[in-house]
């Protein structure tokens, strides 16, 4: 009797300790999708910053500038927020395999560096497109995000990203235009 008592505890504790290590990586409140939006978008958002940091020496159209200038207020005290919940969440800040040509709206180097290139209405036009598509990328992402996330936080700060951007792609695209 007392063995059959000893391997029935011995279950239990088996059944609880594989339990709670199967579960998620990350603490309740948030899941994997949560920390996957974190890390691109840290990373998304630091490319707009690279972009946006090029508009000062390179733009002479006051529109461009301000846009430039508000895409950097905007998005460098979200990546603090991002990194703080990563921080919190004790996952690294890197997403492994993160690739500017495949990541949703990343411009791929060759982008970036005829961006760097141009000046005046040409670096304009382009800075136009590519931000529009780069903006898009980030609402995509911030879309997986609303519909897998598991963070109210996070949820909230997409649905910001997707407001916000989608305001300044309509903006763009009527400064294109004219």
């Amino acid at each position: 009797m007392r063995k059959i008592l000893f391997f029935g505890a011995l279950a239990v504790a088996a059944t609880l300790v594989l339990g709670a290590c199967s579960s998620s990586d990350t603490p309740p409140g948030h899941n994997a999708d949560d920390v996957t939006f974190a890390q691109q978008m840290i990373a998304h958002h630091t490319q707009a910053l690279e972009m946006a940091k090029l508009a000062p020496s390179r733009s002479t159209n006051p529109k461009v500038l301000d846009l430039a200038t508000r895409v950097e207020q905007a998005q460098d005290p979200e990546i603090k927020q991002l990194q703080g919940w990563l921080t919190t969440w004790a996952a690294t800040p890197d997403m492994p395999g993160m690739n500017h040509g495949t990541t949703p709206g990343m411009m791929p180097t060759e982008d970036m560096a005829k961006l760097e290139a141009a000046k005046g209405t040409e670096f304009d036009r382009m800075w136009l497109a590519m931000m529009i598509d780069h903006h898009q990328g980030a609402i995509d992402m911030a879309k997986t995000e609303l519909t897998k996330g598991g963070s109210t936080d996070a949820k909230a700060l997409a649905q910001k990203i997707v407001d916000a951007q989608q305001a300044e792609i309509t903006e763009m695209r009527g400064l294109l235009q004219s």
